[in-house]
């Protein structure tokens, strides 16, 4: 399990998330060498990461049908992120740019998990620096370690030495969905734009 460490709920909840995500892998993944896809196949689970209630960095309120027809990848960060997000983003990016006609029926949405310092317009202004069709998602601070929960993301708060400044560690996965609003895969942070393309091609083409 990857998770970007620059960023605490409490640590019982932590524990909960982690324990929760490990769980949830080894329970979908299926055997070794039965799957087209470069991702972890975790069609099966039902539990988790089924839908969503959130606002879009336009202030319009989102759920997962409001993207019906369309293959989504769905992964959290945070806006001062160091790393990961902006690799993950620009990735996504050159996955667009690789699907071509394709990705008019691709959706990348981006929930930050710090809407204390993220806001809408920063959102909007950071994912349109990579693609014009992201969107950035938010709910409010006492909402987000229950969607966390909800999608069994880990993430924590990490005080930095400067006053009244902290990192966030976080997951370094995202989900996709099919068309039809199906959580399909787990993408790792490791799988290149090329795999990710290929994989949603192939939820794209089962649809």
């Amino acid at each position: 399990m990857g998770y970007a460490s620059d960023m605490n709920p409490r640590p019982g909840l932590c524990r909960t998330l982690l324990c929760g995500l490990l769980c949830a892998i080894s329970c979908a993944a299926p055997a070794a060498g039965t799957t087209a896809f470069h991702g972890t196949e975790i069609g099966r689970v039902r539990s988790y990461a089924q839908d969503f209630t959130l606002t879009d960095h336009n202030g319009k309120p989102r759920t997962l049908a409001d993207f019906r027809g369309k293959a989504v990848v769905l992964f959290f960060g945070y806006l001062q992120c160091p790393n990961y997000c902006p690799m993950t983003l620009a990735r996504l990016a050159e996955v667009m740019h690789l699907l071509g006609d394709d990705a008019k029926r691709v959706q990348v949405l981006f929930v930050t998990v710090d809407p204390e310092r993220d806001t809408p317009m920063a959102l909007k202004e950071y994912v349109a620096n990579f693609h014009p069709s992201f969107l950035g998602l938010y709910t409010t601070p006492a909402q987000t370690p229950e969607l966390a929960l909800k999608f069994r993301i880990y993430y924590r708060k990490v005080p930095s030495s400067t006053p009244g400044y902290y990192n966030i560690d976080h997951a370094v996965f995202s989900y996709a969905y099919d068309p039809d609003g199906h959580l399909r895969l787990r993408l790792s942070d490791a799988l290149s734009a090329t795999d990710i393309a290929a994989d949603l091609r192939l939820l794209l083409r089962k649809n």
